[in-house]
């Protein structure tokens, strides 16, 4: 529920409202019903309201949701909020462009109707605003957001901005605020990072045909990219059978004729029907002609690992413990398996009247997560290096792999479920 009025004292205190601490607020609370567990989020962007009437917007934002994910927002009770408003992933094509190796992820050999989703962010924002603001079982205060941490025994204290009380004290501080906290760098967390060298490029465009709910992984000399199956958008008698692109481009100083012809910076800068030429060069003609591009993005690529997941009374969530290459779309979809194994053994400390900062309920935590932390990110790294690359022993290398992938169903299973976010985790083993 929303309040300004906050107490004094909270069992958990979660620093950031977006779609990571959101999520993880409402899996904390369905998994704590009627326990007496004091949860406070605090949101630093003010609630979205249901009064104006959005129409439809071609170049809305998306996000890639793995099967696994569904599985986590049915825990937390939002799914059927979710499933009428987003758009199945049933098979998945991956290829490497200009060779043999190609191999394709079907749903039905995996036994379940979608490989994952994709969601529209103002609809995924949506769904989560409203629950957020129905739910008995944690407050919610926004716009505020913690200014200052100061770390005691027993947990921490909170300077608070945009509250009616200005200090309150927790016994866990969990930190949801992104990928550049502030939060962090005021307590010293710091982060281990590796730059690609790379920008992504993001829009959505519109094609010939409909894509049948067929996603693509499409790996080229200049770079990969992804196309994810949307909603058709109609506007009036018009209909788009639209895609999301995700293009991993080279910066401006890359070295080598197409690395340059392609860097973010020219992609950025091309009118429309020049930028449609050179996607449709690198993506190919699978879907047809495209007929349109939207707005176009860019984001600076980087494999961020924060060097602390937690400390007496502090736990991080999200991209503040690690941001991902978004080519394998595992980012968000790892932490909400973080987000999920936190929620379970904080409730599990809880029900056992254990302090929920204890730094043996946080390494349960981590002993939990780090397999399927370590997995998920040397999966993103790899892909991202071994298709990003043009020298022909790798690329030959790569090709045989999805050739002999396609060929045995055990190799090309592991992959799936990697994707799908269903790859084998610990199982989440109480605190000693």
């Amino acid at each position: 529920m929303m309040s300004t009025d906050l107490k004094p004292e909270y069992d958990i205190v979660i620093a950031g409202g977006g779609l990571v601490g959101g999520s993880f607020a409402l899996l904390l609370a369905r998994l704590a019903r009627n326990s007496g567990l004091r949860v406070l989020l605090l949101d630093a962007t003010p609630p979205q309201t249901d009064s104006i009437e959005q129409g439809p917007d071609f170049d809305a934002r998306s996000t890639a949701l793995s099967w696994g994910s569904r599985l986590i927002y049915e825990q937390a009770g939002l799914w059927p909020a979710l499933a009428d408003d987003i758009t199945a992933i049933r098979d998945i094509h991956v290829s490497d462009r200009g060779h043999f190796g190609a191999t394709r992820l079907r749903s039905d050999e995996m036994g379940v109707e979608a490989l994952g989703y994709v969601a529209e962010n103002r609809q995924l924002g949506r769904v989560l605003q409203q629950a957020l603001r129905d739910n008995k079982d944690l407050t919610v205060c926004a716009p505020a957001s913690v200014e200052h941490v100061q770390p005691q025994s027993d947990g921490a204290m909170l300077t608070i901005k945009g509250a009616g009380r200005e200090r309150i004290s927790t016994r866990l501080l969990v930190l949801a605020d992104g990928g550049r906290s502030g939060l962090c760098r005021q307590l010293g967390i710091t982060v281990q990072q590796k730059h690609y060298g790379q920008q992504a490029l993001i829009c959505n465009v519109a094609f010939a045909s409909d894509h049948q709910g067929q996603a693509f992984e499409r790996f080229t000399d200049t770079g990969p990219l992804a196309m994810l199956p949307l909603a058709d958008h109609v506007a009036g008698r018009e209909r788009q059978h639209r895609g999301a692109l995700v293009w991993t481009l080279a910066d401006s100083n890359g070295t080598g004729s197409d690395l340059q012809t392609y860097s973010a910076d020219r992609m950025m800068a091309l009118p429309e029907v020049e930028f449609i030429e050179a996607l449709q060069q690198r993506f190919g003609w699978r879907l047809g002609r495209i007929t349109h591009a939207g707005a176009r993005s860019l984001y600076p690529l980087s494999l961020n690992v924060a060097r602390e997941q937690i400390r007496p009374g502090i736990v991080l969530l999200g991209n503040v413990a690690h941001t991902l290459h978004p080519v394998a779309g595992q980012g968000l979809n790892l932490a909400l398996r973080d987000a999920r194994a936190l929620a379970e053994l904080l409730v599990d400390a809880h029900r056992n009247n254990k302090d929920p900062g204890a730094m043996d309920v946080l390494q349960a935590f981590v002993a939990a997560q780090s397999g399927d932390q370590a997995q998920t990110i040397a999966f993103s790294d790899l892909t991202t290096r071994l298709f990003s690359n043009a020298q022909p022993a790798l690329a030959l290398g790569r090709n045989l792999g999805l050739l002999l992938m396609d060929l045995m169903p055990p190799a090309k299973g592991w992959f799936a479920r990697q994707a799908m976010g269903m790859a084998d985790r610990q199982s989440v083993r109480p605190y000693s």
